[in-house]
């Protein structure tokens, strides 16, 4: 099986659980968490990924790690997924819930990227621009590349705005070059 037909189903399943259960708010909380743990702890995707260890074994580990920090439904569901040996998947899993419910909400996802670190206060004068444009709220997040030079480019969903200068170079050099002398 795909994958991504993995981790969407899954996603879906807790999703809905979590509707059902008027959890939602909780639960999202919950799997924020395990994607942070996922994102932040190499010893804990090498735990996923490995192979010798046993699904039984990695429950509790699983269970010991979380257990007091996250709601007991999403403990068991952790649970249900290492027994059904697609612990591997549980990243996916996690960010496939978090756009079902942004989704859900009517969050769209953005995200600047500029040549240096900008302020909190731009940022949030970013976010409200964009909040009004798009009359939906905005989950705003910030990337720094430097090769950009100064500028952003600004992301949001599939869209693009490339105000980069390293980009105005680019369209320079490239009509000067097709400039016939």
């Amino acid at each position: 099986m795909d994958e991504s037909l993995i981790t969407v189903r899954y996603a879906k399943a807790f999703f809905s659980l979590a509707k059902e259960k008027q959890l939602l708010e909780p639960l999202k909380s919950d799997i924020e968490a395990i994607a942070s743990v996922c994102n932040k702890s190499v010893e804990f995707n090498l735990l996923l990924e490995s192979p010798i260890v046993k699904a039984s074994k990695k429950t509790n580990i699983i269970s010991i790690i979380f257990k007091g920090h996250i709601h007991e439904l999403t403990l068991r569901f952790l649970a249900l997924v290492t027994e059904n040996k697609r612990e591997t998947h549980i990243p996916g899993i996690c960010r496939n819930f978090l756009a079902l419910y942004r989704k859900g909400q009517g969050i769209k996802s953005a995200t600047v990227t500029t040549a240096s670190k900008i302020s909190s206060a731009t940022l949030k004068k970013i976010q409200a621009v964009m909040e009004k444009e798009f009359n939906t709220k905005i989950e705003l997040t910030e990337k720094v590349n430097p090769s950009l030079i100064g500028g952003m480019i600004l992301r949001v969903d599939d869209k693009q705005l490339d105000a980069s200068v390293a980009t105005q170079l680019k369209k320079i050099k490239t009509k000067f070059l097709e400039t016939e002398i």
